[in-house]
């Protein structure tokens, strides 16, 4: 009876570990930062499995392009798309990384939007303009 109730509480365990692995870009969106105090940084994360992380970084500049951001640097030797977005007129930028790591069979996409102190914006244009850049990995 023991060793059943271990097998079933690893099957949870590792069932659960695989929930994780599978979330959405939109349940990995996190904030840090005051607005109008601090600079504001907007991370998220998602896991593609069976997906090459020099095809998806290939895309994924591909996406940044599309969501309209300038000065677009790949660095595949760092697995990295850098760009930046210019506030109307401020002179201001903003500045975006995505990063494309093997993991596992897959790949890993983070991608991090970074704003100024002073500056504000609505997080769900910011989570949904990331997670598009995001799945652009994978189209």
């Amino acid at each position: 009876m023991l060793f059943r109730r271990i097998i079933v509480a690893s099957a949870l365990v590792l069932a659960s570990h695989g929930l994780a692995q599978a979330q959405s870009c939109e349940k990995n969106f996190k904030v840090s930062g005051v607005p109008l105090v601090t600079a504001i940084s907007y991370k998220t994360w998602q896991e593609f499995s069976k997906l090459k992380p020099d095809t998806a970084l290939q895309r994924l500049a591909q996406g940044v392009a599309a969501e309209g951001f300038s000065g677009i640097k790949v660095n595949k030797s760092l697995g990295t798309v850098d760009a930046f977005q210019e506030t109307t007129g401020s002179g201001r930028i903003q500045t975006l990384r995505v990063v494309a790591r093997k993991r596992g069979a897959g790949t890993r996409v983070d991608a991090i939007f970074d704003i100024q102190a002073g500056q504000v914006t609505s997080k769900d244009i910011v989570r949904d303009g990331l997670c598009n850049i995001v799945r652009s990995a994978t189209e």
